[in-house]
């Protein structure tokens, strides 16, 4: 007899029989989770950790196994830190500050006791950098205005040009040095203009496959060709790394930004400065890009690090906004261009301050393009 509710003979239940076999068993399903999970035990300790927690955390789920939770994971919140102590305590916690291996890292935290298992929680981890694409449409973090004004802007500095090349030409020559300073400033105003609209650009440009290393020494040779003091810059690339799927003038122009950055970070120094530029393959990494309605696999990734004192802990978490700068001179433009040229590719951009090595990280996520070959270097 069948089922209530079920009209169907043999071959539509050995059919439903086969689909059901092949569903995800609980630990594939666990591998695939774009978070980082970790199961702990009555002792607080670690006992499972997934692909993502690895990544996070910098360390195998070998080494994390066994290891107390409060040994691998140091919060910044005292209320957090006891919430964590109490075995059957369910938590909730958003944008804390938590160290791990030496890295300071932005999360959103969850600690979900097992009711049929007392002391036993599961607890979760979403980094905070891989989610700034959510909110990416709220009007607070785009300069939609200030675009539209710089281009109004931009007619009467080219009306103040003109008038300053014709000045210049009726002055005396001890007086042509005062005109040359007019139009100087007038194209420096002009150049921060441009950048201002490009912010405000709501078009992407068009992706396509590009081999990473070709776009980073590019980079490299743009940066140290307006470097005096030339700063040491390392490669450590995976020459096996399988294309980006970027628009190629974008992401040099978003490595020129890093690197002139973390040059200009390692110039202060204690020791010999430095700049590594390192690639790799993270095959379990990926956001939710809003726009495109699914995950976004992002496993190219790309990390300028510099041997400078670091980001002012006051400004850590809005280096990516527009006009927010640490240097005197700075406009506060070219790491808010990066994060809005690399959410155009569906990419992610993050920070981090390695303290143990005295390393400051900035790291893009790229998607991967097409493999018609290798990378290489």
């Amino acid at each position: 007899m069948s089922s209530p509710g079920f009209v169907g003979g043999p071959d539509d239940i050995a059919e439903i029989a086969s689909s059901m076999k092949e569903r995800p068993d609980a630990e594939a399903q666990i591998a695939g989770l774009v978070f980082a999970m970790l199961l702990i035990d009555p002792e607080g300790r670690i006992v499972e950790a997934n692909h993502a927690a690895e990544n996070l955390l910098g360390i195998s789920s070998r080494r994390l196994e066994g290891r107390a939770l409060g040994e691998i994971l140091n919060t910044f919140d005292e209320r957090v830190t006891e919430k964590l102590d109490m075995p059957d305590a369910a938590l909730v916690a958003r944008d804390i500050r938590i160290l791990a291996s030496e890295i300071e890292t932005r999360v959103n935290l969850t600690v979900s006791p097992l009711g049929n298992h007392p002391g036993w929680r599961v607890v979760t981890l979403s980094e905070i950098s891989h989610e700034d694409t959510a909110r990416e449409n709220d009007p607070s973090t785009t300069i939609g205005a200030p675009s539209i004004l710089a281009h109004e802007i931009k007619n009467p500095l080219s009306a103040i040009r003109g008038a300053g090349q014709l000045v210049a030409r009726k002055l005396p020559h001890a007086d042509k040095k005062l005109a040359r300073m007019i139009t100087d400033e007038v194209d420096r105003i002009a150049r921060l203009i441009d950048r201002m609209q490009q912010l405000g650009s709501t078009q992407a440009e068009p992706a396509a496959p590009c081999n990473p290393h070709e776009a980073i020494r590019s980079a490299i040779a743009t940066v140290r060709a307006a470097d005096a003091s030339q700063v040491e810059i390392r490669e450590e690339f995976d020459p096996s790394l399988p294309p980006v799927l970027v628009n190629r003038d974008a992401l040099e122009q978003m490595l020129i930004n890093l690197i002139s950055n973390a040059r200009d970070a390692a110039a202060g120094a204690d020791d010999k400065p430095l700049i590594i530029v390192k690639t790799r393959f993270v095959s379990g990494l990926a956001f939710s890009a809003i726009r495109l309605g699914r995950a976004v696999r992002l496993p190219i990734e790309i990390t300028i690090s510099d041997n400078g004192a670091g980001i002012d802990a006051a400004m850590r978490d809005h280096v990516f906004e527009p006009f927010v700068s640490s240097k005197k001179s700075g406009q506060g433009l070219g790491l808010a261009l990066v994060r809005k040229l690399v959410r155009d590719m569906n990419g992610s951009v993050s920070h981090e301050r390695d303290v143990r090595a005295g390393l400051t990280h900035f790291r893009l996520h790229l998607p991967q393009g097409p493999r018609s070959g290798s990378a290489g270097e």
